[in-house]
């Protein structure tokens, strides 16, 4: 079984998943860009192969039934999870290389900022 671990920028947020990661998915929905400043991209796990090994900085902000995690010391978006789902969806660029991700779909193209071209 493969072992991930990630983390935000300071530390505040710390995680380790025990298992397979999907490819990363691209999303660039209204809110991800608000969240991000720029689309998102996301992998994501079965929640129990997930374990939080540090929570110090950790909070949890909720909007219509999803919730997005964020370090409160560093600003880091680390976490995006939705209510009854069986999967947690982690930031990508917070996992500790090398990640052996590949690049999977864009989602929300619609969305997308009239400031950049999709490929």
């Amino acid at each position: 079984m493969s072992t991930t671990t990630g983390r935000c920028l300071c530390g505040g947020v710390r995680y380790r998943v025990n298992g397979p990661l999907r490819d990363v998915v691209f999303c660039h929905c209204s809110r991800c860009r608000r969240t991000h400043g720029h689309f998102s991209a996301y992998t994501a796990c079965a929640r129990e192969h997930f374990e939080l090994l540090e929570t110090r900085g950790l909070r949890w902000y909720e909007l219509d039934g999803s919730e997005r995690g964020f370090c409160t010391e560093c600003g880091a978006s680390v976490l995006w999870q939705r209510e009854g789902r069986p999967t947690i969806s982690i930031a990508a660029g917070t996992i500790d290389p090398p990640t052996g991700l590949s690049s999977g779909r864009h989602v929300f193209t619609e969305d997308a900022g009239d400031y950049y071209e999709l490929p």
